[in-house]
């Protein structure tokens, strides 16, 4: 069951915030290397990877984190879900070559949904060996996308091929070789970190840890960006975009 919570845990919202400017700058970056040809050689290596990964293990580990507060998991899920949906849609119709299928707001918000019916097999589980196990799984399947069990340039065995068969192995984790998605993160391996959010949530709370970290905040406009994320996430991009083609095609 969601844990109620009296007092808003108000420095969770500017941590999420201070992701999410972190997110829009690296996305600016993209559009800048990757639609405007501005050469930034460090972005494409292994500086942008780890930034890019920073961003989105905090994301998916928050969003983990915060599911026990929510008060209706089957409304949020949906909206984020819903969400996703409608980023796959517009990058299909308006640039098809940098299409989203199966992107971070597909995955947030069916993690969202499948925790519903997961906590009641994880509530009896001990937090801390919850944690552990699934962030190990979360390692060990870092790679299953590629075709392998392990972590990152770790290699421990290949997966069998009949595993990556279409777009809902895709969605799964195991994407056919034609599949393209310039933001894919599938139920495998994100589920898990998603799954040791909600055990970190538990091992804070049982403590009695979370109103003491967390619920003084002050950072207003950090704040105040984690608690509309959904709605900057889904304006950032276009906004992005514009101010790019209004400088290098219109003032430049």
């Amino acid at each position: 069951m969601p844990v109620k919570e009296k007092t808003r845990l108000r420095l969770l919202d500017a941590l999420r915030g201070f992701t999410l400017l972190h997110m829009i700058a690296y996305h600016g970056m993209w559009n800048l290397v990757y639609l405007f040809g501005v050469k930034i050689p460090w972005y494409r290596s292994t500086p942008g990877y780890l930034w890019q990964q920073a961003i989105c293990w905090t994301f998916v580990l928050l969003s983990g984190f915060c599911w026990s507060m929510s008060r209706s998991h089957v409304r949020r899920g949906l909206t984020v879900f819903g969400a996703g949906l409608l980023v796959s849609a517009v990058t299909l119709l308006v640039m098809p070559e940098n299409r989203v299928l199966f992107g971070i707001l597909t995955c947030i918000g069916s993690c969202v949904l499948l925790m519903q019916p997961l906590e009641t097999l994880l509530r009896s589980v001990n937090a801390g060996i919850g944690a552990a196990v699934s962030f190990l799984l979360f390692l060990l399947l870092r790679n299953c996308a590629g075709g392998t069990l392990g972590f990152e340039g770790l290699v421990l065995c290949a997966l069998p091929g009949l595993l990556y068969r279409n777009l809902l192995t895709a969605y799964l984790g195991f994407p056919p070789a034609h599949f393209f998605s310039t933001d894919y993160f599938p139920l495998l391996p994100w589920l898990l970190l998603f799954v040791t959010g909600y055990f970190l949530f538990r091992i804070t709370s049982g403590h009695g840890w979370n109103e003491r970290l967390f619920s003084k905040g002050r950072f207003p406009l950090l704040e105040f960006l984690g608690r509309n994320s959904l709605l900057v996430y889904l304006l950032h991009q276009p906004v992005l975009y514009g101010l790019g083609m209004l400088y290098f095609y219109i003032l430049s």
